[in-house]
């Protein structure tokens, strides 16, 4: 951004006897990549602000949601939520009802922290479904936050046609 407004000149500014060239303080404004895969479910949701969490993944990547598929069977997702994610004795992840919402902040949150922990960090039901119990805390249990960033590739990938494609990632900011 610096760099264009002043043509490529290159500029150094010395501080305290350090060198500071604009690439320094351009890469300095670029936002550092997280390496998922070392980070622990639970961390990224205590340092992350509400409603920041973002999935890297799309539902269009085929290998990332087969690996999703194999990790939503690994932790024994399909035992409530059916092996195609389409309900059992818990909601189906395929259909346009959400119980919280189908952002991917809510979801990563709510199978981070349970629906119980979720309520008391300020989320409220939006919709209503069949649901035996509530949603148990996962954090602990899911070994990085890429594997459940590939879980939640994976539901996305599982949502039904039949459903109101406007609902696919929650409700529409329109009608929140």
């Amino acid at each position: 951004m610096l760099k264009r407004v002043l043509g490529g000149i290159a500029i150094a500014i010395v501080v305290a006897g350090t060198a500071y060239t604009l690439d320094t303080a351009i890469a300095a404004e670029q936002p550092k990549a997280v390496d998922y895969t070392s980070v622990k479910p639970a961390d990224l949701v205590a340092k992350t602000e509400k409603g920041k969490i973002v999935d890297p993944y799309k539902e269009e990547q085929a290998d990332v949601v087969a690996q999703g598929e194999h990790l939503f069977l690994s932790y024994g997702c399909n035992g409530c939520h059916g092996g195609g994610g389409g309900g059992g004795m818990c909601p189906p992840l395929s259909n346009d009802t959400w119980v919280y919402d189908g952002d991917d902040d809510t979801l990563f949150r709510l199978v981070t922290l349970g629906s119980d922990e979720l309520q008391k960090a300020g989320y409220v039901r939006k919709g209503r479904e069949s649901v035996v119990g509530p949603m148990p805390p996962f954090g602990a249990i899911v070994k990085s936050s890429d594997d459940l960033f590939k879980i939640i590739a994976f539901i996305r990938s599982r949502y039904s046609s039949n459903a109101d494609p406007k609902y696919k990632y929650g409700t529409p900011p329109e009608l929140r």
